[in-house]
């Protein structure tokens, strides 16, 4: 893997709730000086996709937590895409999964796959589930035709695990690993055992650590890139 393909596989987040503009632009140009993705909040998407015209840019759906009516996840859905985004990162409402409704799961999954011609993330929030839920996740999102399952939002009490991410690459879907990967060396952990994207606050330190890996000069100071910003 050459450092293009890493970077592609790496998409450089911001998603706090106290995410300003300044914190997004930088995001982009990191992005854009490595070649990673950059996912960030809706309301900058229009921005940022003028801002950065570029960078392969992914924004949420149903963020954090899923429990958004599937009206609106779709609305946001067709939103994004309006302003320029182009893959989606949609919460899976895990309330209604862990209560067995899983038509309602299906038919909220379906909904935003369908909304627009965007690739579509499903976050299952592995922490939050027992084993069992997380076959069911996996297997809905499979059905709604989704293009990925992703570990985590980053906001629960837990990121993503080596386990986690061989059970989901069993499924005939894509993995993105997300949530406490913050190395070059996790990072590769993830990809090598069958991830096929990294969602990373940390995405300039884990360029930064494979670019010292092949001996070649820093291009940014991964200090201020080393603390997590979600």
């Amino acid at each position: 893997m050459d450092e293009s393909e890493l970077a592609a596989k790496i998409d450089h987040t911001i998603l706090g709730g106290g995410t300003r503009w300044e914190n997004v632009r930088r995001v982009m140009d990191e992005a854009a000086d490595y070649g990673m993705n950059a996912c960030i909040p809706p309301t900058y998407v229009a921005d940022a996709a003028e801002y950065a015209p570029d960078v392969p840019l992914a924004t949420v759906i149903g963020f954090p937590h899923g429990h958004h009516h599937t009206e609106i996840k779709r609305r946001e859905a067709e939103l994004a895409y309006e302003d320029g985004a182009d893959e989606l990162d949609m919460v899976m409402n895990v309330g209604r999964l862990k209560s067995g409704d899983d038509e309602l799961v299906l038919e909220d999954v379906a909904a935003v796959v369908e909304a627009t011609p965007l690739p579509v993330k499903v976050i299952i929030e592995t922490a939050e589930l027992k084993h069992t839920e997380k076959k069911r996740a996996c297997e809905i999102a499979v059905e709604a035709d989704a293009d990925f399952v992703k570990t985590s939002t980053g906001f629960a009490d837990g990121g993503a695990t080596l386990f986690d991410v061989r059970f989901m690459n069993t499924f005939d879907i894509k993995v993105k690993a997300s949530g406490g990967i913050g190395t070059y060396s996790m990072a590769k952990q993830f990809i090598d055992i069958g991830a096929d994207r990294i969602g990373a606050s940390r995405g300039v330190k884990i360029m930064e650590q494979f670019r010292e890996k092949q001996g070649k000069e820093p291009k940014r100071d991964t200090v201020r890139a080393g603390r997590r910003v979600y």
